[in-house]
């Protein structure tokens, strides 16, 4: 039986080698997590991982697990959203987790209140010049600046001094964390205004974290930047030769990531109603497992945003499912790491495969 020829030169078109999306297999291993779960938790505990088993609720799911689930990945879920657009460049950025704790320290001492129990804020930084009980917009100006700060100085060294990512971004990383520390000499900063606290409040960080995913799906969908940010992450040579300016899109790039990583900062601050410069240690590895697992390809030019939410939503199904199992949280670690590694070694084999059918 002949082959039924398509397009340019008789090449032929074969049926099988069609793929299901990446994400769709990423969903789907999210499909088999939750059921895992649900199937131990039946077996071994008598209890639903997903559905609700008490008589004097209604609801058919259990929703304050389905809350705690998404508000445990959305904070670094925004992080991730940056992170995944470096990664699709061919780039990494190991700086945002430590972004998020200066930025955190910087921009709570902002957002203080000049008195507490009608006595001076104890914890204010800036009570004796005047600068407590601000606008909402002054933290957030001073938040969205620093992660721009650092973004565009990742960017700067990577594009004109051709250090590696990974090196700029390691040393952003020590040095931002140094700042966290020195900004209130290790001391925390607490009490933050009404309107400030209200940014991380309930669901808030929740619907953000949508928010700006469904945002950067669209413009890494349908705009010239995501097409660049594609094309970069193939093959950079070749995106130089067809006029894209390559320098200049690899600083955009670090600094949206900047931004992103500053406002989980403040998302993280205001939820929690104090900064310490001990905030967002390993997020940067989180939002890079995230990216990974959701099919994102450390070799660059692959991945979505999509495929990223959904890698948030496995890691916090692990951790809300390890809680439900009742098992220690040095487990959830050790289970990250066998995740990430895993997730890369699939991501190489994917790579392989692409290499053979080609």
């Amino acid at each position: 039986m002949a082959q039924t020829s398509h397009g340019v030169g008789g090449l032929s078109y074969d049926a099988k080698k069609r793929a299901w999306p990446a994400e769709f297999n990423v969903f789907l291993a999210l499909i088999i997590l939750v059921g895992a779960f649900e199937l131990i938790g039946r077996v071994f505990l008598g209890d639903s991982f997903l559905f609700n088993t008490r008589d004097n609720v209604d609801a058919i799911f259990n929703e304050a697990r389905l809350q705690i689930i998404i508000l445990q990945v959305s904070i670094v879920g925004i992080i991730a959203i940056g992170v995944t657009q470096v990664i699709i460049t061919g780039g990494i950025d190991l700086s945002s987790g430590s972004i998020v704790g200066a930025t955190a320290m910087i921009a709570m001492s902002f957002a203080q209140v000049a008195t507490v129990n009608g006595n001076p804020n104890p914890k204010a930084m800036f009570l004796a010049q005047g600068w407590t009980d601000l606008p909402v917009i002054v933290p957030l100006i001073v938040a969205i600046g620093c992660g721009l700060l650092a973004g565009l100085t990742n960017g700067l060294l990577i594009a004109y001094t051709r250090i590696p990512p990974f090196i700029a971004t390691l040393g952003m990383m020590v040095t931002a964390r140094g700042i966290a520390k020195w900004w209130s000499k290790g001391q925390p900063i607490s009490f933050p205004t009404d309107s400030f606290a209200a940014i991380g409040k309930g669901l808030m960080p929740v619907i953000i974290f949508i928010s700006l995913a469904i945002l950067f799906q669209l413009i890494l969908s349908y705009t010239k930047y995501g097409k660049h940010c594609y094309a970069i992450g193939s093959n950079e040579d070749a995106a130089r030769m067809s006029g894209i300016n390559v320098k200049n899109h690899k600083i955009l790039v670090y600094a949206i990531a900047g931004i992103l990583a500053s406002l989980a900062a403040v998302v993280l601050c205001s939820k929690n109603l104090t900064a310490q410069a001990g905030m967002g240690v390993m997020y940067e590895l989180d939002a890079i497992a995230m990216a990974v697992i959701g099919g994102v390809s450390l070799s660059g030019g692959r991945g979505s945003i999509i495929g990223t939410v959904i890698g948030s939503l496995i890691f916090g199904v692990i951790i809300s499912g390890f809680t439900f199992l009742r098992l220690d949280a040095y487990y959830q670690e050790m289970v990250k790491g066998v995740i990430i590694v895993g997730a890369v070694v699939l991501d190489q084999w994917r790579q392989r495969q692409r290499a053979i059918g080609a």
